[in-house]
Formats: C-alpha cells, sequence, structure tokens
C-alpha cells in the first residue's frame, strides 16, 4: 500500500508539472542583476477576462472584458536560503507605482503587462528593484476563483464589514469562510477607508491564508481535495518555462511559516499624464531590496513605514 501511495503521488506530481501552462516570463537582456541570496518570486494577478465567458463574468462580477488585461496584483516573495535565519518575506508592488518602463517610457508598473505581457513586467520590475527575479507565476480571475473552490473555501476575518456591489461582496466583521467568488471580490474590493491600501493588506492576507490552506494536512491527505486543486492548477497557473510544481511546492510550503509581510514605502501620491500614481520612497525602498537582495531581515524603519 506503501508502494502504491508513493507512485501515485509521484505520478499526480509529474502529471501536474508536464500540465502546466509555461511561458517565456524571465528572459535575459543586457544589465539584467546577478542572482543573489535566496530565491525571488514574482507573482501575478492579472485581470484579464479572455477565458471567461459573459455568464462567468456576471457571476463574478468582473465587469467587461479588458482584452490582454493588466496586473491586478502584483506580489515579491522571497524565501531566504538555508543557512538564513530572516523570515520569508512577501511584498506587494502598488500597482499604480511610476516606473520606469523599459522601452516606453515612466508609467505605471502594471501598464508594464498590457504592452509586453510577462518579459517585459518582470523586466520592469527587475530594473526597478534591482533584484533578479528566480521564478514567475501568474493566474487570472477564472484561475483565482477556482483555486479557491478547490481547496474547499479560505477563512478570512476582516475587521470591519465591507459592502461592495462592484466586486459582489457583502461581507459581515469578523471570521468566515470564502469562496471563490467572495474571495474575488474580497482581494479587488477598494470600498474600505484606505482603499488601495486596504487592497493590498487583504492581497497579502489572502495569499498567506490560500497557499497556507493549500499545504494543510486537510487539504493534501484528502484525495477530494488535492485533486481538484491539481486540476485546477494546470488550468488555472501560467509560470516560466524553466518553473517545476516542485518549485510551487517548495512556495507553498515556505509560506507555511513565518512570513513578513510589506509594501513598498510611498514616498507620495501625485498624478501626471498617467493619472494618479504613487512614487516610491527611494531610501527606504532601497533598504528593503537589499534586505532581500542579501537574505537579511526587513529593516524595523522600513516596516514602520508601511502604509
Amino acid at each position: 500500500m506503501l508502494l502504491v501511495f508513493v507512485v501515485a503521488v509521484v505520478g499526480v506530481g509529474v502529471w501536474v508539472d508536464t500540465s502546466l501552462q509555461r511561458i517565456p516570463a524571465l528572459a535575459d537582456y543586457p544589465d539584467r542583476p546577478a542572482s543573489s541570496a535566496g530565491t525571488t518570486w514574482l507573482l501575478v494577478g492579472s485581470d484579464s477576462r479572455a477565458n471567461l465567458t459573459a455568464e462567468q463574468q456576471s457571476q463574478l462580477t468582473t465587469g467587461g472584458d479588458l482584452g490582454t488585461g493588466r496586473t491586478d496584483t502584483i506580489l515579491l516573495v522571497h524565501v531566504p536560503g538555508l543557512m538564513s535565519s530572516a523570515p520569508t518575506t512577501m511584498v506587494s508592488l502598488p500597482r499604480d507605482s511610476y516606473v520606469s518602463i523599459p522601452g516606453y517610457g515612466s508609467d505605471k508598473i502594471n501598464a508594464a503587462f498590457a504592452m509586453g505581457g510577462a518579459p517585459l513586467l518582470v523586466q520592469t520590475v527587475e530594473q526597478a528593484t534591482g533584484l533578479r527575479m528566480d521564478h514567475y507565476a501568474e493566474i487570472g480571475f477564472d484561475g483565482f476563483a477556482t483555486m479557491v473552490d478547490a481547496v474547499g473555501g479560505v477563512t478570512m476575518c476582516p475587521a470591519e464589514p465591507i459592502s461592495d456591489p462592484l466586486a459582489g461582496i457583502d461581507l459581515p466583521a469578523g471570521c468566515q469562510e470564502l469562496d471563490g467568488r467572495t474571495a474575488l471580490g474580497f482581494v479587488r474590493t477598494r470600498a474600505t477607508p484606505r482603499a488601495d491600501l486596504d487592497r493590498m493588506r487583504h492581497q497579502q492576507e489572502f495569499m498567506s491564508a490560500l497557499l497556507h490552506r493549500a499545504t494543510s494536512p486537510e487539504v493534501l491527505l484528502n484525495p477530494l481535495r488535492w485533486a481538484p486543486m491539481a486540476r485546477a492548477a494546470t488550468r488555472s497557473v501560467t509560470v516560466d518555462t524553466d518553473d517545476h510544481v516542485w518549485d510551487l511546492a517548495r512556495l507553498a510550503w515556505a509560506m507555511h511559516g513565518d512570513v513578513t509581510t510589506t509594501t513598498v514605502p510611498i514616498g507620495e501620491f501625485t498624478s501626471g499624464g498617467s493619472g494618479s500614481v504613487v512614487v516610491w520612497d527611494d531610501a527606504l525602498a532601497s533598504q528593503l531590496f537589499e534586505a532581500l537582495r542579501t537574505d537579511a531581515a526587513v529593516p524595523q524603519d522600513v516596516l514602520d513605514a508601511q502604509p
């Protein structure tokens, strides 16, 4: 029975790995940052509705089709090396961050995805942060909802009630289990006092909770959970050509433990030709990215500056 179990696990792993959607996201280019300590992921949530029917768009309250879409969520996850005592760190990059996009001038960071897809977004993030991305993973609206439902929902505990018809949610305060549709609304809503700042916090909290749920015994020891999760991953998650299912497993396991969550320190909110934009605090942002590059803990003054 043990042998059958091991063969089954290996077989499922090989099937998932060969079925993952892959794109050449991590392309080399002149002056690309050198590899640094630990492992850095770029996690992207796309707002593309390309795989959704009109009925599904209505059910998920996503609004109309936006073609290739932009990046609704941009997260850096740095997993330290074995000899480091620093915790795994998750960093939100505000989608309205005003940065230089190679070949296109300055614009909001999420415009890079619309202009040149994943390769241009990766290059933009690497040039803005000085960090080399080791892995890339992307999920769209449809895939996000599917993954949440596949693991049986995720428990979240909003401190205040959230009512947002545009996101299709009316959530009371307190702990509750969110299914795919309500979870999508939770990570998209701006109907809170701090709007996009609360939105990024919700995305951080939910991503940690989702990966924690995916690696829990309730899911991994229950074929009725991990089998749908595996199928959902093959249809929903897009990774770089050199990424594998065991890389995703290591990421999920790293998120299972102690995780520091923060946002790139913001210098100011302003406006220009690109509309309302976010300008990073260069000094504090440099401290943050240097800590990640060297596998060190994020400095306290950076954490204290979190919006």
